[in-house]
Parts: C-alpha cells; structure tokens; sequence
C-alpha cells in the first residue's frame, strides 16, 4: 500500500512541472510574437506637401531707435477715444435731461400732457406758410415808414390814409383779449412755453369761445416770425383774399385734431413710463411667477 501511495505523489509533481513548462513555452511564444509586431509596425503616410508662404523679415533699420509708448501717469498721450460717459456735462444740460427723463417717469396731469401732442409736419408746414406772409414790420421798416410820412407832412403834401394791413398778432395779453372778443381765426400755441403756467389754461379758453387753436413744436419758431427770440402764442384775425382758402383747409384740419377732441385730451394722462431697470426688474418676476405655476400645475 506504501508503494502505491508514493507513485500517485510522483505522477501528481510530474503532472505540475509539466504544465508550468509548457506555460513558460507559450509565454515566451507570445511575447516573441509581439516583438515581431512591433519591429514590422507600418509608418503613417505624410502628410500632403503644402507649399509654405514665404515671409520676408523686414530689416530694422540700426539708426532708428524702437520707442515703445508708456501710457502710465505721466507718460506719453492717450490715444483718442469716446469720453462722452466721463465728461461732466454743463449744468443746463443735466437739468433738461433730468427734466425729460422726470416727465416720463411721473403721472402728468391731462392739462399739462396736451401740449406733448403737437401739429404734424405737413400741416406745421403750411401753418408757417400762411404765418410768414403775414409778418409784422421791422423796426427798420417802422422808422422808415414814419421818417417818409413826417417829410410828406413837413413838406406840406397830404398823406392819404391807407388801409391797415393784415398781421399776424402776437403777445400773451393781446392774443388773449382776441380771443375773449372772439376776433382770432386760428391761435398758434407754442409746446415749450416755460414756465407753463403761462399758456396752461389758454387751451381751454379756446374750446369755451369756440376760437381754432394747435399747438406747435418751438417758442423760437413762433418768434422768428414775428422778429423776435421766442413767442409764447400767436394768433391770425384776417387774411387777404387769396389766402381764405388756405386758412380755411387749415382751420378745419385743427378743429378735428383739437377742439373737437377736447373731451378726449381732458382724460387722457401721459407720462408713467418705466425706466430698463425696472422693466428687467418686472420682466423677472413675471417669468418666477410663470415657472412657480407650471411647476405646481405639474
């Protein structure tokens, strides 16, 4: 029994010794195989010949010195660029622009908001057509005209009494009285009267005596023709007979855009525009309320 018991040990040992030889047989195949791949590995083709842009170097001249600009405290000039957002603005311009921007934000009371709609260009441009055929005398014309009279009347010739000629008038006071008598065909107010006060309650006088008024962009505008810096109003009572029809068109085109809108202008308030920060400030809240619902929708 020894006997047999020591034969299986040897055919178990050489068993094993067999098995690890024949591994060392087939590792040293692999790896010899894989030497063999790496000594016959394929090159990768090139690359296509790409003909190469020839640069030529600029020679620096040796007698000119490079000086490269230092634009530090001190130093050489800055370059010009838009300082518009750095500069401080003289006072007057702050002051208007605060102004505009207040007019937008604040609710303005409809008295005060009809003078932001204003005569359109065609119509403004025949109003001033009209206007200037019918601007009062110069001083200098003035001055003549009497120092001719004064030597016809020196020189003993009597002057025959010519008729009076048809001017636009003007004059906060006189423009007024006009339209209490109801002598005003049509009344010109100036948008930008300040302070506007002055011509605030001049709309509604017109409505009450039934007397055409618009309303036109620039005092300047409205004294140029009557030779001086600003008018705050002016108003028409004749015209020559070739003109009738114009003032006519004229007369009926500001009917419709104002007096008979006065019921409409008393309502309707201006102003209440918001700034883009509060604009952006709504847009997102509008846009958490909206995504809050459809979350709890879902």
């Amino acid at each position: 029994m020894k006997t047999g018991g020591k034969d299986t040990c040897d055919t178990t040992s050489a068993r094993g010794y067999i098995r690890t030889k024949e591994a060392e047989r087939v590792l040293s195949l692999f790896l010899s195989a894989m030497a063999k791949t790496k000594k016959g590995k394929s090159k990768v083709a090139p690359a296509p010949y790409v003909a190469k842009k020839q640069t030529t170097k600029k020679t620096a001249n040796p007698l000119i010195e490079r000086r490269p600009k230092n634009f530090g405290i001190g130093g050489d000039i800055q370059p010009k660029r838009d300082l518009t957002h750095f500069m401080r603005w003289p006072k007057y311009i702050r002051l208007q622009r605060q102004k505009s921007t207040l007019q937008k934000r604040l609710k303005i009371p409809p008295s005060i908001n009809q003078f932001s709609s204003t005569l359109d260009k065609q119509t403004a441009i025949k109003l001033f057509r009209l206007l200037n055929k019918y601007r009062p005398e110069t001083k200098a014309a003035k001055k003549q005209r009497l120092t001719e009279l004064a030597e016809k009347k020196a020189s003993g010739k009597e002057s025959q009494p010519t008729k009076k000629p048809s001017i636009v008038k003007f004059g906060l006071n006189h423009v007024t009285s006009l339209i209490e008598s109801k002598k005003a065909n049509l009344v010109a107010i100036a948008h930008d009267v300040d302070p506007i006060e002055l011509v605030v309650w001049l709309p509604a006088l017109c409505r009450k005596m039934g007397v055409p008024y618009c309303i036109v962009k620039g005092k300047a505008r409205l004294g140029k023709v009557v030779h001086q810096k600003t008018a705050t109003c002016l108003a028409v009572t004749s015209v020559n007979s070739e003109d009738k029809n114009a003032l006519s068109n004229l007369v009926d085109a500001v009917k419709t855009n104002y007096n008979d809108r006065g019921d409409e202008i008393r309502r309707h308030w201006g102003g209440g525009q918001l700034g883009a920060k509060s604009l952006a400030a709504l847009k997102k809240l509008e846009k958490s309320k909206a995504k809050d619902l459809s979350s709890k929708m879902v």
